[in-house]
């Protein structure tokens, strides 16, 4: 009969008790508080909580990226030109609306390459910290399979399940080391081994949201539009459907997000624009 999801081999073993260098049975294991008596007298919960917080926090992926990364397009290039155009109105020297659409694209490009290289940093360094922690749990489980066995016991006993039962699962769990290893990293600290969140997936997701954003308030003037207000509309109406979007994932109204996004990103832009006039009417533009 296969395992719980999530847990792979669980009941069958794929290596001998002997090869993976674990305890092949219950009574092998000691009390979890002979192997660690720093966790002596604490309830399950409290034993689970230390357990987790010897690791570091090591989860992401690419939608967080992604979704920020376009809502970040959209608020500072519109903010940018509004910036230019308030400093060009106000200055009334040149043609504004071309000094707006190469400011924006300048804009675009170099938030959009910024944004893609600190994400791939980011999200290569918190891979590299979790490929950290798996090698740092393979070694303990290596050098105490016991003591980890026990410790496995105790997180499943934490949540509910008999304590024979949770001992001969975590036993079942030992008899397979990459499978030990991968339990471990998944209850300890929430990752799965062999599901890292890729470097340049992230980087490219936050390339091309950013971009997508940041041409938002620039397709009014690519149509004809001399004037930031057709593209600041369109913004608006961008930010709100991103807005709303993220809510998808929290306990938000659909609405409030949608509003509290396109209020910000008029905040931003209304700023911008007043110290682009306030530059160019002092004629330092």
């Amino acid at each position: 009969m296969p395992g719980p999801p999530g847990y792979r081999g669980l009941v069958s073993d794929t290596r001998s008790p002997d090869q993976a260098g674990q305890p092949a049975d219950p009574s092998d294991v000691p009390a979890l508080a002979d192997v660690r008596p720093d966790l002596a007298g604490l309830s399950d919960e409290e034993v689970v909580e230390e357990i987790q917080h010897e690791h570091a926090d090591v989860t992401g992926g690419w939608l967080r990226p992604a979704l920020f990364g376009a809502m970040d397009g959209l608020v500072s290039n519109v903010a940018l030109i509004a910036g230019v155009a308030g400093g060009t109105a106000a200055s009334s020297s040149g043609d504004a609306s071309t000094a707006v659409v190469l400011a924006g694209l300048a804009g675009l490009a170099a938030g959009a390459f910024s944004m893609a290289v600190g994400e791939y940093n980011s999200v290569a360094s918190q891979s590299e910290a979790a490929e950290f922690e798996v090698a740092k749990e393979r070694r303990e489980i290596t050098r105490n399979g016991a003591g980890e066995t026990a410790e496995l016991a105790a997180m499943y006993a934490a949540k509910g399940i008999d304590e024979d039962l949770a001992m001969q699962m975590a036993v079942q769990v030992h008899h397979d080391l990459d499978n030990a290893v991968a339990v471990h990293a998944k209850e300890e600290f929430g990752i799965d081994p062999d599901d890292l969140a890729s470097p340049l997936l992230a980087g490219g997701s936050s390339f091309v949201a950013f971009a997508l954003g940041a041409l938002v308030p620039l397709v009014p003037y690519f149509l004809g539009a001399t004037t930031i207000l057709p593209g600041l509309l369109l913004t608006m109406v961008a930010l709100f459907a991103c807005g709303a979007l993220v809510t998808q994932v929290t306990v938000r109204s659909w609405w409030y997000g949608g509003a509290r996004m396109t209020i910000l990103g008029a905040a931003a832009a209304a700023l911008t624009y007043g110290f682009g006039s306030l530059v160019g009417g002092a004629g330092l533009g």
